[in-house]
């Protein structure tokens, strides 16, 4: 079978930055073996294998390839927001090799293994990266999530206030009690968009011009994510007996953080994921009418922003995604400016990487954060995530030394609106491997078919 072989004096490696060669099958697809501690130049130093290609990318590091594990690629029903094809391109072209896709805002969306099915033949033939797929948590269908998870999903998702899209409505505390006694034992992760209100607060606070973002933001504080993480975990406390993994994502606000802390110190499974735009945007810096930067929880201030950077180091936050969720151009109300009525969601995927190195991480915590974190939170941690040997041979080899300038013209997403056009970050991914095949090239772009493939079996 074809072997190829890959060094460098920088690879991202069991929590390290060391010089590294790895060897891997693209036949299998798989990593044969990592070889530590020198990069060999010469194919016929490696004596264990018959090596067809050598390839030297020093003094550029090799990492895993990023698991996004929060993306919304609305495909079939809202395939005019974003689709299989140019979502998946989008984040193979970042160094992005695997993504779990939510259940909104196809139509119809994940909520029974029937549209699932509709789900997965939407895809076929347009994956250039693989792909994961998460079920809903939607009034009525406790008797499918069971069928779901036999039939592959990651795990589930769930709003405690309007989704924004009415085929998607939210559940409340009593679904919530009944489905954790479903899914207590059985291999998969409840999640929770955070956000719920016991009173019409927003529109009571609600007093400035629609264009303000402080309006916006005054509208959504952060009580809405602090009472909606409250009654999650009085949900948990409340269980006599076992409980899945939940899962809070996109947390924005630092207000809630201590809430994180002291769950995980009683010993209940809750972990929490933050975005690249809460950590690399603050509310100071969005002008009044933007509403390009509109994402739901909001974008808070610089003090708050700093906040979620140590609770990410402290490890009380444990994953970055994108949150991809990407809509048509009319849907932002660029025009209007209104903040209020514009369609909340930031498009990013594939973007993560640069810029996180560019905030000053390390490619290490990046792998941390992006690759192994995410791997694990998905049930892929046996397969994605890591450079080890039987693992998919998802390898991505990054620039350090590079500069470049996100614009809107030259993303690869469907609609080309970002909050980061005009944003020069740090770093360029050169080239991305999909378990041994060549998926995107900073030269040649992605390859001309695709590689991806779903991601259906169960989780370990």
């Amino acid at each position: 079978m074809p072997i190829n072989a890959i060094t460098s004096n920088n690879v991202i490696i069991n929590g390290a930055n060391k010089a590294a060669t790895i060897v891997y099958s693209t036949e299998s697809g798989t990593i044969l073996d990592v070889l530590e501690g020198s990069v060999i130049l010469e194919k016929s130093e490696i004596t264990k294998y018959e090596i067809d290609t050598l390839e030297n990318v020093s003094p550029c590091t090799i990492l895993p390839g990023l698991v996004d594990s929060h993306v919304h690629l609305n495909e079939p029903g809202r395939t005019s927001w974003e689709g299989f094809e140019t979502g998946t391109q989008a984040a193979i072209s970042g160094g992005v090799t695997t993504v779990v896709d939510m259940p909104l805002n196809a139509i119809p969306p994940t909520i029974n293994v029937e549209n699932l099915r509709i789900k997965l033949k939407a895809a076929e033939g347009q994956m250039w990266c693989d792909v994961g797929f998460w079920g809903g948590l939607v009034p009525h269908n406790l008797p499918d999530l069971v069928p779901l998870v036999k039939a592959g999903v990651r795990g589930f998702k769930g709003f405690l206030l309007d989704s924004g899209v009415e085929e998607f409505p939210p559940v409340g505390k009593e679904y919530i009690e009944e489905a954790l006694e479903i899914l207590a034992e059985k291999d998969t992760m409840m999640m929770f968009h955070a956000e719920f209100s016991k009173v019409d607060e927003g529109e009571q606070q609600l007093e400035e011009s629609h264009r303000k973002y402080s309006s916006f933001l005054s509208s959504r504080p952060d009580s809405f994510e602090i009472d909606a993480i409250n009654l999650i975990l009085e949900c948990l406390r409340a269980r006599d007996g076992p409980v899945p993994p939940v899962h809070i994502v996109h947390l924005a606000s630092m207000k809630a953080v201590p809430l994180i802390r002291r769950a995980r110190a009683s010993g209940l499974p809750v972990t929490t994921e933050t975005c690249f735009h809460y950590l690399c945007i603050a509310a100071e810096q969005i002008p009044d009418g933007a509403t390009y930067f509109k994402c739901c929880p909001p974008i808070r201030s610089e003090s708050n922003r700093q906040g979620l950077w140590d609770a990410l180091h402290e490890g009380v936050i444990s994953s970055v995604v994108s949150d991809h969720s990407p809509c048509t151009l009319e849907l932002k109300k660029l025009q209007k400016g209104d903040f209020l009525d514009a369609w909340g969601g930031i498009a990013s995927v594939g973007l993560g990487l640069p810029l996180m190195f560019t905030q000053g991480c390390s490619l290490v915590d990046i792998v941390t954060w992006c690759c192994e974190n995410t791997a694990k939170q998905v049930g892929l941690s046996h397969q994605k995530g890591s450079i080890i040997p039987g693992y998919d041979a998802d390898l991505v080899v990054f620039d350090t030394d590079s500069e470049h300038k996100i614009t809107n013209s030259t993303v690869l997403f469907k609609n080309k609106l970002t909050a980061y056009d005009g944003m020069t970050v740090k770093g360029t991914v050169l080239k991305t491997i999909l378990r041994g095949q060549v998926g995107y090239t900073n030269t040649n772009g992605v390859s001309k078919k695709p590689l991806g493939q779903t991601l259906l079996d169960s989780r370990r």
